[in-house]
């Protein structure tokens, strides 16, 4: 390539050699920021949803077993208090009351139950 002068010389251009195309780009940058966007792109949309789905389902069994175990404890404690207190040292009237109160409970429960649809069964 011969560029021609204002004073009418010509000058060779600069050489040009079959790699100058790639190694002069900016494709690597361009590649890594893809791959980059494609790795936030799937982190964002699969990745974190799944870690909260997973942090919730822990969470919930923690909470559930600490729940089991506050009732059990609390049961025990109205027995108790119920066996000393109010019945002098005669269990089995603690216990009928306790088992009166969770019989109440249950029918409550069942009275608010609704009955299946038929698109269920």
């Amino acid at each position: 390539m011969d560029e021609t002068q204002p004073d009418g010389k010509s000058r060779p251009g600069p050489a040009v050699t079959p790699g100058d195309g790639l190694a002069g780009s900016e494709w690597p940058a361009k590649v890594a920021q893809g791959v980059e966007d494609t790795v936030a792109i799937v982190h964002d949309r699969l990745v974190r949803p799944l870690l909260i789905a997973g942090r919730a389902v822990v969470f919930g069994l923690v909470a559930a077993a600490m729940a089991l175990v506050l009732l059990a404890l609390l049961t025990i404690a109205v027995v108790r208090i119920l066996d000393v207190y109010a019945f002098r040292h005669h269990v089995w009237p603690a216990y009928a009351v306790v088992g009166a109160l969770l019989v109440a409970a249950g029918a409550y429960s069942w009275s608010k139950r609704t009955a299946p649809n038929a698109e269920e069964a």
